[in-house]
């Protein structure tokens, strides 16, 4: 190392230091001269927002807490944690939080466009429109689910009173809403089978006027046609039940499920027994639209229709079983006291944003002072003027 450059670089550092000190007791300097406007200035700001806090109306708010609808462990579900690992590795592609699905609900524009309707929030809020005051309703209702599965409501609003009833509104509105939809599996089968009984009802209405048009006394009844065909209809009913039931299956068992094989096998034997029972039939005489058929597909829509409201029942009966849609944990209450205005948080924001605002002020104030004492600056401040004044149709000094 050169041993002449070491007393310069000694005067640099010596002179970069005594500059700093200088800048920084020219900012503390600045502070002092200005330290009755930055002191009295925030706190007279904070008295005064803290007098427009006293004048806000008070909001209140009312909380209701509810545990949504717990799922019963499925076949599918119970055959992905015998995998293990893999079997979470699968579970993962689920929600995070069963909750989430029932916020979302809440959420939705059908409850929310209910709520508007029955409580007349248009004119309430003051709105023309539904899609603001569902804005509004957003920012009044707040929903969120927890990690211990309850979901909180918590509705805001002037008065007390309907606060509350708001927030267990949202609760009413939401049972309803499960009410018409299919969340669980066991009422997922209840709707199929719901709607397959139906249209096999419709079926068999129409069978049985085509059979009393056929013209045969009741008494041929019990003739022996009848009887050959009866049984017949019942298995054929009972093959395209099962099929119906397999299609159901797939929608929450996979196919190597030991239920969906033994599903499988039972169609396979009753074809089997379908194909041998066409095969001892005899052979039908006449016209094909006479009574032997037609009683032949009475009896096979008379037995569908008995196969699907089985099923039927049992769906309900397994969704009975789940346990209530939704089980309200805390009913919310007329609160006691007000949410906000926080006057003392308010105040306290006001003196802070305040200072820091004169604080940037007093310091630009003095650089803009500092800057007009030197020749060349001045010139360009002055300049700066006559164009500003110029672009404003304000020409001259």
């Amino acid at each position: 190392m050169d041993s002449s450059n070491t007393p310069v670089s000694a005067l640099e550092a010596c002179l970069e230091s005594e500059t700093d000190e200088i800048s920084l007791l020219d900012l503390l300097q600045v502070v002092v001269d200005n330290l009755r406007l930055l002191v009295f200035g925030p706190l007279l700001a904070g008295l005064l927002a803290l007098g427009v806090a006293y004048v806000i109306p008070p909001t209140f708010t009312a909380t209701a807490k509810f545990l949504p609808p717990q799922q019963q462990q499925s076949a599918a579900a119970s055959m992905l944690q015998s995998l293990g690992g893999l079997g979470g590795l699968a579970g993962a592609a689920g929600l995070k939080n069963p909750s989430d699905q029932y916020v979302s609900l809440l959420k939705s524009r059908t409850v929310q466009d209910t709520l508007i309707d029955r409580f007349k929030l248009l004119d309430r809020y003051d709105e023309k429109f539904r899609e603001n005051a569902r804005k509004v309703l957003d920012s009044n209702v707040l929903v969120s689910g927890g990690k211990d599965g309850l979901i909180t409501i918590e509705a805001s609003d002037k008065d007390f009173v309907f606060a509350a009833q708001l927030a267990n509104a949202c609760i009413e509105e939401l049972t309803r809403l499960l009410g018409r939809l299919a969340i669980t599996e066991a009422q997922q089968r209840r709707v199929f089978f719901e709607k397959q009984m139906g249209i096999a009802k419709d079926q068999l209405i129409k069978a049985e006027t085509a059979l009393k048009s056929s013209g045969i006394d009741g008494n041929v009844l019990k003739t022996s046609p009848a009887a050959a065909v009866e049984g017949v209809a019942k298995l054929k009913a009972a093959i395209t039940s099962q099929e119906i039931k397999l299609a159901s299956m797939r929608g929450y068992l996979t196919e190597s499920a030991p239920d969906f094989k033994q599903a499988q096998t039972e169609l396979s034997a009753m074809r089997t027994q379908l194909a041998q029972s066409r095969q001892e039939e005899p052979s039908a005489q006449g016209n094909p639209d006479d009574y032997v058929s037609k009683f032949r597909e009475f009896k096979y829509f008379e037995t569908l229709f008995e196969l699907f409201t089985k099923q039927y029942e049992m769906a309900r009966i397994d969704e009975s079983r789940e346990g209530p849609v939704i089980q309200v944990v805390d009913v919310a209450v007329p609160p006691e006291l007000k949410s906000k205005p926080k006057k003392a948080l308010i105040s306290i924001l006001v003196v802070l944003a305040t200072g820091f605002v004169l604080l940037i002020w007093v310091f630009i104030k003095q650089a803009w002072t500092n800057a007009g004492q030197l020749p060349e600056t001045n010139e360009k401040m002055h300049r700066l003027r006559l164009a500003w004044r110029k672009a404003w149709g304000r020409p001259g000094i």
